[in-house]
């Protein structure tokens, strides 16, 4: 499938890269839109790094700065010998100031991530616009059969000896049906590295044993909070009606039709629509 003028003119768009040290750790992002604007920080899953947002980050830009970084262990960030969620709070908060979001941003997290921007929304809520969550398990029971899962899936990092030997056996963890191969491809190249004897995915293996925290299980956070499930995703019809009791009126929730747990790679235009819609509401 050739990729629509859409996805091509989002992947040219301007983009500005830069590094912010947090916690002895050098942290990368990737940065669109004008600096000074207020803005929208993307946070990726686990295993995943800021180019899952290329195609997503250019359509939300206009009048606003839309920064992704890769949290620490992930994409071109440096690696801790110990990772948590609290710390990856710290590090997307520290980049919405250095790549030049005025003012309060909006964290908005994928699965992972989306437990990232929960957690500082607990944390941090008074120096957040709010936040919004993508197809993620944020109940603290999940965390270490989550956890157990993933390191069977990931295993010790492989080396392949071309890059196109890494892209024919990327896949999603979990698994999804139907994707877009345009964004797959995109994806799968950009989160690979070449080394001595071949090419490796970029993300460290240890941050699958990343620290839980209790604050998975908490209530609705402080500041705006909207909720979207994929609906071919990983999110069980008896857990959703639990997290909309637990978060409450005060949160919007909303469901990606047809979309699996990775919606910017299989809905990323319903995705897209849904972001703008809630920063509407929120008169952002």
């Amino acid at each position: 499938m050739d990729a629509p003028e859409w996805f091509t003119t989002a992947l040219a768009a301007n983009v500005e890269t830069g590094s912010v040290t947090v916690g002895g750790a050098q942290i990368k992002y990737r940065a669109w839109g004008e600096a000074g604007s207020p803005g929208v920080v993307l946070v990726h899953g686990g295993a995943a790094q800021s180019h899952w947002w290329d195609h997503i980050a250019p359509l939300l830009a206009a009048g606003r700065r839309v920064v992704a970084p890769d949290l620490s262990g992930h994409g071109d960030s440096d690696h801790r010998e110990h990772y948590d969620l609290e710390q990856w709070c710290l590090e997307a908060l520290t980049v919405a100031v250095a790549a030049g979001i005025d003012g309060p941003p909006v964290l908005v997290g994928h699965s992972m991530g989306g437990m990232v921007a929960f957690v500082a929304a607990h944390l941090y809520g008074d120096r957040l616009a709010g936040v919004q969550i993508i197809d993620s398990p944020i109940w603290a029971r999940f965390h270490k059969e989550s956890a157990d899962r993933a390191k069977t899936a990931f295993g010790p990092k492989k080396l392949y000896p071309t890059q196109d030997d890494a892209v024919a056996r990327f896949r999603l963890v979990p698994g999804q049906d139907h994707t877009l191969p345009y964004v797959m491809d995109h994806i799968a190249r950009t989160s690979l590295v070449e080394g001595d004897g071949g090419w490796a995915w970029k993300f460290d293996p240890k941050m699958i044993g990343r620290d839980g925290t209790a604050l998975l299980g908490a209530g609705a956070p402080s500041c705006r909070m909207a909720y979207f499930r994929a609906e071919c995703g990983i999110i069980p019809d008896d857990a959703y009606a639990e997290l909309r009791s637990r978060l409450g009126e005060s949160t919007l929730f909303t469901t990606l039709p047809t979309a699996g747990h990775h919606p910017m790679i299989d809905q990323p235009l319903p995705l897209v629509t849904a972001i703008r819609t809630t920063l509407a509401a929120w008169g952002l």
